[in-house]
């Protein structure tokens, strides 16, 4: 007796092993399940034709049309020296546009004697231009014709006709028949949802969604449809991401509390400036947060410049205060040692523990990065285990087996982003218990990624710029159209240095090594790119000579040795550099509040949360900043809007929206970090933020009346076939 049920059975069993073969390689998609849940793209209506005029370049096309007319044309050819070459050219119109298929050699004879003026067929296949008109090459396709015409597309939902993703190997007829034979089996899904809240808001039952969906008959059909089946895949990764944080709830951690008159006492004290709001606000959530017994899980974002290195600083000094020991992770080494630098000199004496001259309340705040001499090293290692330094801030190097600490308390990971899951995990357990961890990030993020992507940490949001700030011009030089604009960007570099300041000047490369250019690449305009893109090496070589001759001009970038880096950097913090030719090296972390001017070459070449967090680099002092963003692409281009988009706003959080929309839907979980297929079909992470918004609500209260689930048998199936073992690892670990 076969005992596997109806949704687990392999594609093989019930399509083939031919068929299944090709879903499984170019779909992802190997049980009658998957093949459920891969929905439609579109659906076009009988009757009304595709508008031929609006088809997309070079993209994997299926259009209803009539034949208007079929000519058979012979030639010579290499192949066919006497003139027994073959070319079958139709064209197919929709009454406002015409689009033209061509054939070639054997397979002109079977569309020859089919595709007949006044056929109707669906036809799929890649777009292309030959002689300035768009045309299908060798396009595969379905006919609609006579007595085939009611049951070909009556078996595909009456008047709509469900257009799948498809394959140039797997058109979307052939998926729809496929999925013909499965259909059946729908109904005998789970339902993930609980009764009553898909009766409180009135979802149709998962059975009818997936016929609907597939088989819709108005398009009434296909908004129940699509509104229940968000509501699954929202549902499911907040019921995932609520056990975790009442997995992470029941876990013990001490308790850190600050003395009424300690460390953090004594810097509040000595601070030149009055917190924001902002900041006193996010603040006392984390000190609250940091009193409980469990650990704290917590996301602080906010945007470049909001001061949140500050807020990160006195919540390590109040874990101080209470005797445990803080640990800050940075991606790079520049940002490691900026972080070490700027914090040693913001607690000034307090941080001289047991140093001649060191306040009473003083602790010992080290640095750890993976290049330190072996005798800095063993210093640094033998203060952490002993509980001598209460603060460390480091890169990697901090994750490795012989680091050590008396008493962790806090772990704060700076651009979480750079890190994978098993490093701060690694991190995490050097504690006696559990240790407090917080999040940082300078890129925004739009409030629905956040309760996605890190749903299962609480979060804080500074979006108030501290007083003195100034406002950054951002300006797009197109140095294609315009050349004198690009002589003028050098100008206005010299004017700034002429009033004391510094400048910045950021390039996608380095510029010594051959193989670069492709890593360095970042958008899509690039394939079309000739010339590589621009080098740190090259234009600080070029500008020393030309337009900013005289200027005192220096290079950074990440293969520079560690000593030489901080050399470069602690020259120009100290205003012995007029500029600083770099790679993105200086995108976080770097605050140097003299540097007024950033110019940012190939700027089309990076994305928008880059571009921003570049230019945050600048008028973080009373000066206004200025960024100047270099392109050649040509106006209409999307590259072009990209850049037009960041040059018009300041606001990161209405940037990452864009940049979100720009890259599409991925899978919100993360595929760099999950490697699993993305979970998101149907639900749109900026669009659909009230369904997430409700849908995490309904998860916290599900999971704190059942956290196993143990009354809900198809939420439990449906989570399981959510988190892979890739994805479960992730968000263990997250």
């Amino acid at each position: 007796m076969d005992l596997v049920p109806a949704l687990e059975e392999p594609l093989k069993k019930v399509l083939g092993p031919a068929t299944a073969k090709v879903m499984a390689e170019h779909l992802g998609l190997h049980t009658v399940g998957d093949l459920l849940h891969h929905y439609p793209r579109r659906y076009e209506e009988r009757g009304q034709l595709t508008h031929l005029a609006d088809l997309p370049m070079d993209e994997h096309v299926t259009v209803v049309a009539q034949v208007a007319d079929a000519r058979l044309h012979t030639f010579a050819s290499a192949k066919a020296p006497r003139g027994k070459g073959q070319r079958l050219e139709v064209t197919i119109t929709d009454g406002s546009g015409r689009l033209q298929l061509v054939f070639f050699g054997n397979g002109v004879h079977k569309p020859h004697k089919e595709l007949l003026p006044g056929t109707r067929a669906l036809f799929a296949g890649k777009v292309s231009v030959f002689n300035r008109r768009l045309q299908l090459a060798h396009p595969a396709y379905e006919l609609l014709r006579g007595e085939d015409v009611a049951e070909t597309v009556d078996s595909w939902a009456g008047a709509l006709i469900p257009i799948y993703p498809a394959t140039a190997k797997l058109e979307s007829w052939k998926i729809a028949k496929s999925i013909q034979t499965v259909l059946p089996s729908a109904q005998e899904a789970l339902d993930p949802l609980p009764d009553a809240l898909r009766e409180g808001r009135s979802l149709v039952p998962l059975p009818e969604a997936l016929l609907k969906i597939h088989r819709p008959h108005t398009k009434a059909d296909i908004a129940d449809a699509r509104n229940r089946l968000k509501w699954d895949e929202a549902f499911v990764l907040q019921i995932a991401l609520a056990r975790r944080r009442h997995a992470d709830a029941q876990l013990p951690a001490v308790a850190r509390v600050p003395a009424s008159d300690g460390l953090l006492t004594a810097f509040d004290a000595d601070l030149p400036f009055t917190l924001t709001e902002g900041q006193q606000k996010v603040s006392r959530e984390i000190f609250d947060d940091l009193a409980t017994e469990h650990p704290m899980h917590r996301l602080l974002q906010g945007e470049v410049g909001s001061g949140k290195t500050l807020v990160a600083l006195r919540a390590m000094l109040a874990v101080v205060d209470a005797g445990g020991q803080a640990a800050m992770l940075a991606p790079t080494e520049v940002l490691a040692q900026q972080h070490h630098r700027s914090i040693v000199e913001m607690m000034g004496e307090l941080a001289e523990g047991g140093m001649l001259g060191g306040s009473e309340q003083a602790t010992k705040v080290v640095l750890l990065t993976g290049s330190m001499g072996a005798a800095a090293r063993r210093q640094a290692l033998l203060d952490l285990v002993t509980g001598e330094a209460g603060m460390v801030i480091g890169t990697h190097a901090l994750i490795e087996d012989k680091v050590q600490f008396h008493d962790l308390g806090l772990v704060v990971v700076d651009e979480q982003h750079r890190f994978g899951v098993e490093q701060r995990d690694a991190l995490r357990g050097k504690g006696r218990q559990p240790p407090h961890l917080l999040v940082m990030t300078a890129t925004p993020i739009p409030r629905t990624v956040a309760m996605t992507v890190f749903g299962d940490l609480e979060t804080s949001v500074l979006d108030q710029l501290p007083a003195g700030r100034s406002p950054i011009a951002s300006h797009v030089v197109p140095s294609a159209d315009k050349p004198h604009f690009l002589a003028r960007a050098w100008e206005r570099v010299r004017e700034e240095v002429g009033k004391g300041h510094q400048a910045y000047v950021v390039c996608p490369r380095i510029g010594d090594d051959e193989d670069e250019p492709k890593k360095a690449r970042k958008s899509p305009e690039d394939e079309a790119e000739k010339r590589p893109p621009l080098a740190v090496l090259d234009v600080a070589g070029q500008l020393a000579k030309g337009p900013l001759q005289g200027l005192r001009v220096e290079v950074l970038h990440g293969r520079m040795p560690p000593d030489d880096k901080d050399a470069v950097m602690r020259r120009f913090a100290a205003g012995g550099t007029d500029v600083l030719v770099a790679t993105t090296v200086i995108e976080v972390g770097v605050n140097v509040p003299n540097s007024t001017a950033m110019v940012i070459m190939d700027a089309d070449r990076f994305g928008v949360s880059q571009l921003h967090q570049l230019r945050g680099r600048v008028g973080r002092g009373s000066a206004p900043g200025l960024c100047l963003l270099v392109t050649d692409m040509p106006e209409a281009s999307a590259a072009r809007q990209r850049l037009n988009a960041v040059a018009s706003t300041l606001d990161g959080f209405e940037l990452s929206r864009i940049d979100l929309e720009q890259r599409r839907e991925g899978d919100v979980l993360g595929q760099a970090q999950s490697g699993a297929r993305s979970s998101l079909r149907v639900l749109a992470v900026i669009d659909d933020e009230e369904i997430i918004a409700e849908a995490r609500e309904e998860a916290a209260a599900v999971v704190a009346a059942d956290p196993e689930l143990e009354r809900l048998p198809g939420l439990r199936t449906a989570l399981d076939a959510l988190l892979d073992e890739d994805r479960e690892q992730y968000l263990d670990k997250g």
